[in-house]
């Protein structure tokens, strides 16, 4: 998509972008290029030093060798020297769990964008007037609609501003090219939605 169709933000954002569990793959790079089309500063870590997998089974092996703990840690690591500025955190799958868990352990976090995961919130979790934005497949295999239900009542409870919507019949990485999960309408639907809620934060 040009970018002279994407909506115009009313300021800079930083955002804190992290992988799938396929590693940093073209389509992450992709997809910080089209935020910063939009005016965007965009972080990009690679939480697998480089390592990438062609599907999400391959991945989670990587995921799992490395451990959560230290994943999480190389997360932290990466946007320490931009969490002054009030972050948007973001993140696909994984990626997206871990933006989560980053996003409601920051005071000065910005909004969370969620492409194709989430995470678990802890008891006691506070997140007043959060901008909170998810893309899932309907159904995601990944992401039951039980589980969904539940985080989306648990994201409310803890005080955030939850936007969830679904893409029927979509792959669970439906956002990325080169996997068999792509679907470009759902992909572009869900990217101008997501320019979108960034331009208004």
């Amino acid at each position: 998509m040009p970018a002279s169709t994407e909506p115009a933000a009313s300021g800079p954002l930083t955002i804190a972008l992290f992988h799938s569990v396929c590693g940093l793959r073209p389509a992450v790079h992709a997809a910080a290029d089209r935020l910063r089309a939009a005016g965007h500063e965009v972080i990009v870590p690679d939480l697998f030093d480089g390592r990438t997998a062609g599907s999400v089974p391959d991945g989670i092996v990587i995921k799992d060798e490395i451990g959560k703990e230290e994943l999480l840690k190389r997360a932290i690591t990466a946007v320490a020297p931009y969490s002054d500025r009030g972050l948007v955190y973001a993140g696909f799958s994984f990626g997206g769990s871990v933006a989560q868990n980053l996003a409601l352990g920051d005071e000065k976090t910005r909004g969370l964008l969620l492409l194709h995961g989430t995470s678990d919130i802890a008891e006691g979790t506070v997140a007043d007037e959060l901008p909170v934005q998810l893309h899932v497949a309907d159904p995601d295999p990944y992401e039951p609609h039980d589980w969904l239900n539940a985080w989306y009542l648990q994201m409310r409870r803890a005080g955030a501003d939850v936007e969830v919507f679904r893409y029927a019949g979509a792959g669970h990485l439906f956002t990325d090219p080169d996997l068999p999960d792509y679907d470009e309408q759902a992909a572009e639907s869900a990217w101008k939605v997501a320019l979108g809620f960034l331009a208004e934060l």
